[in-house]
C-alpha cells in the first residue's frame, strides 16, 4: 500500500509545488497515511483544508483502504 500511496502523491506533488509547497510521505499504517507538508504548505493557514479536501480525498480515490491522512510536524 505504501508504494501505491507514494505513486499517487507523485501525481499530486506538481499542484502543491506550483503554489510553492510540497508533500513528503512519512508512513502508512492500517490505512492511515502520515505526511509532512513542506515549503509554503507548511505554514499556510489553508493547510488543514488542503489536507482534508485535497490530499485525503485524492488518496482515498486512488488507493483502496485509505481511511485518513494525517499531517505530522517534526
Amino acid at each position: 500500500m505504501k508504494e501505491q500511496v507514494q505513486a499517487a502523491l507523485e501525481k499530486l506533488r506538481p499542484m502543491l509545488q506550483a503554489d510553492g509547497g510540497d508533500i513528503e510521505l512519512v508512513d502508512v499504517t492500517d490505512g492511515k497515511v502520515k505526511v509532512k507538508l513542506r515549503g509554503a504548505c507548511a505554514g499556510c493557514p489553508g493547510a488543514q483544508m488542503t489536507m482534508k479536501m485535497g490530499v485525503e480525498r485524492f488518496l482515498k480515490e486512488k488507493v483502496a483502504g485509505i481511511t485518513e491522512v494525517i499531517a505530522v510536524n517534526f
